[in-house]
């Protein structure tokens, strides 16, 4: 791990301008058990509602830092002007972040100017990009705790995220990825992980959420077995520079279906 780059409050890796626009979506994860939502997740967009990746190509190496660090920066200033009443859900990436109290400095300014609680921030991260040293993921995230913030665990169950992380990482939420959740009102095999992954997330104190919910069949199968949170089309999609309409009716509605 290189020594990072922060002098006299400015770091030359994270600060400037980015060569092209994006912007956010943000999108709902609710809670049967209280038939609310709890958190938005904010996803990275073009400036005219283009995918992710037409985005994330752009990123090159020496970008890395300064995008990770504007995609925070965004998603508060945008979150705030919403007047999200809710927690926001933010993804990093672990390898942009070289020194954890250093590389929060922008959230916490952020935070501060836009008068957000920090207390409702979440950060989500994830094995797509390989970490190699799996200690320092370990350090960010003991850290983010200290400081007050909550951490999950994004696409468990597929890719890098998988079992070994959690014999050293203890994240507080664990996101369980679409390939899992996906049929699974039908699927036995799909059944009798999503139970297991329920009881070691009993087991560790991890708040589960499924994500990629699109049917209504999966979301009751999914709250009967005790995974009440919940992410996918079924109830929103990511919706530019904008917050979800009132769900309260339908998320009343399962909540009595899923007591039959």
């Amino acid at each position: 791990m290189k020594q990072c780059a922060r002098v006299d409050g400015h770091c030359g890796r994270c600060e400037g301008d980015l060569p092209f626009e994006f912007t956010m979506a943000f999108q709902p994860i609710i809670d049967l058990a209280s038939a609310r939502i709890t958190t938005y997740e904010a996803l990275v967009r073009g400036p005219n509602g283009e995918s992710a990746w037409s985005v994330l190509s752009q990123v090159t190496g020496e970008l890395l830092y300064r995008f990770d660090q504007a995609c925070r920066v965004r998603a508060i200033e945008m979150a705030s002007a919403l007047d999200m009443q809710e927690r926001l859900s933010i993804n990093f990436l672990p390898n942009a972040v070289y020194e954890p109290a250093a590389c929060i400095q922008a959230t916490l300014d952020v935070s501060r100017r836009v008068g957000w609680p920090t207390d409702r921030l979440v950060f989500e991260f994830t094995e797509t990009e390989r970490v190699t040293d799996q200690g320092h993921l370990k350090r960010i995230i003991d850290s983010y705790r200290m400081m007050g913030f909550t951490t999950a665990l994004d696409d468990f169950g597929n890719g890098y995220a998988n079992l070994d992380l959690l014999t050293e990482l203890e994240p507080d939420k664990l996101k369980i990825d679409r390939q899992l959740v996906m049929g699974c009102d039908q699927d036995r095999r799909r059944q009798a992980l999503l139970r297991a992954v329920h009881g070691l997330g009993s087991e560790l104190g991890l708040e589960l959420i499924a994500e990629g919910v699109e049917t209504r069949e999966e979301a009751l199968w999914l709250a009967r077995v005790g995974i009440t949170r919940q992410q996918g089309f079924y109830y929103a999609r990511p919706a530019i520079a904008a917050l979800a309409e009132d769900l309260e009716p339908r998320l009343r509605e399962l909540q009595r279906a899923m007591r039959e």
